[in-house]
């Protein structure tokens, strides 16, 4: 007896929404990139055009304004824009509300969803995270921006930084003490930045992601609603904590797809460039090397959906997530240095595509955890 095996990946319905997402990208992102990379942001418009496709509400729930699907339909959509020609830098600027939202949604108050949710899903504003500051980055239970209770509001004191859509969003999900130290004394918060108080110090030039801005924030003196309390008091960092999974395994699979668009732009690459008469790709050395990228996208990319598909069921991925951005981001770094190395001078412009995946590829081993601490906490979770 033969059983049939059908990828969950590969469903009529994620077909659907593969196809729909690179209608997109090559519609309405492709032809714009290189004057958002120079402009240093993305247009508002994007974010309008791309809930108008369906997009922007994937993995939310329909009641609070969202499309539907479940993770690994964020999955697909992730996949399938930068294997279209997007880059990581629209990934982090236009789907931002994928880390700043996830928590209203999760604390269930028809109120906050009704403010805060359903017009960022509707592309009618922009939402961030605010947690990193500029003295801690993975040690969240340190920071200091402070949040006193004042009446029926808060008033909030502090500093972030490295905000991702930080100079363009309406509101900040801000992590704030409010209680005494270490992890128990954190609270979510919702900022909206009209608020007075409220200040974009600068915006923060980098490596890569041009396009996505980031940017410096400060709070003084910003006297919020109480109402705008996510979740429990004191309960912020266990809202926190559990969002991180979903962030790793988002960013593993941002490298493995963005390795996956490198490997196919070598590999046209190597079949029409000629060097003494022959194209690239029928030396073996070259040929050799691009079974090397296959076989680091391939493995990051079926051990990254392999959690996926197990955090999905409710399954308890926790060391996975982190192997698997280990595991994919340093496939990533090799895949897209090779992709450069094979484009000879041509990949070390800035007008070539695999120049700017080199640059923006560099932060998925900081962001969302950064290697090291992804090492370590495989480690205690293994008994290790």
């Amino acid at each position: 007896m033969t059983t049939t095996w059908t990828d969950p990946f590969a469903t009529e319905e994620r077909r659907a929404l593969r196809a729909l997402t690179r209608e997109f990208v090559e519609r309405d992102v492709r032809p714009h990139l290189d004057q958002w990379e120079r402009d240093g942001e993305l247009p508002r418009t994007l974010h309008a055009q791309a809930a108008a496709a369906g997009l922007l509400g994937v993995g939310f729930p329909e009641e609070v304004g969202g499309s539907g699907g479940d993770f690994l339909d964020s999955v697909v959509v992730t996949e399938e824009l930068l294997q279209a020609g997007g880059s990581g830098g629209v990934l982090a600027g236009l789907f931002t509300h994928g880390i700043a939202l996830p928590h209203i949604v999760a604390a269930g108050d028809p109120d906050q969803a009704e403010r805060f949710v359903r017009p960022v899903l509707e592309g009618r504003a922009i939402a961030a995270l605010a947690v990193t500051e500029p003295d801690g980055g993975s040690d969240v239970a340190s920071l200091r921006t402070r949040a006193v209770r004042a009446g029926d509001d808060f008033v909030v004191d502090g500093t972030k930084t490295y905000i991702t859509s930080g100079a363009r969003a309406d509101w900040v999900t801000v992590a704030v003490r409010t209680g005494g130290p270490g992890f128990g004394g954190l609270s979510l918060l919702v900022v909206p930045t009209d608020t007075p108080g409220f200040t974009v110090v600068r915006r923060l030039e980098k490596m890569g992601w041009h396009c996505s801005d980031t940017a410096e924030l400060a709070f003084t003196g910003c006297r919020v609603p109480a109402a705008n309390l996510v979740g429990p008091l004191d309960g912020g960092f266990v809202q926190l904590a559990q969002q991180f999974v979903v962030e790793r395994l988002s960013i593993a699979v941002q490298a493995y797809a963005t390795a996956q668009r490198c490997l196919d732009l070598a590999l046209e690459w190597a079949r029409v460039r000629e060097t003494f008469g022959r194209p690239l790709a029928t030396r073996q050395v070259i040929r050799h090397q691009l079974v090397e990228m296959h076989r680091l996208v391939d493995v990051s990319r079926t051990y990254t959906r392999q959690a996926a598909l197990r955090h999905a069921a409710g399954e308890e991925v926790v060391a996975e997530a982190a192997l698997a951005k280990n595991t994919a981001v340093a496939a990533a770094e090799q895949v897209v240095y090779q992709a450069v190395q094979l484009f000879g001078g041509q990949g070390y412009l800035r007008d070539a595509e695999v120049e700017r995946h080199y640059r923006d590829v560099r932060i998925l081993a900081i962001g969302g955890g950064a290697t090291e601490i992804m090492t370590e906490l495989a480690a205690r979770r293994l008994g290790l």
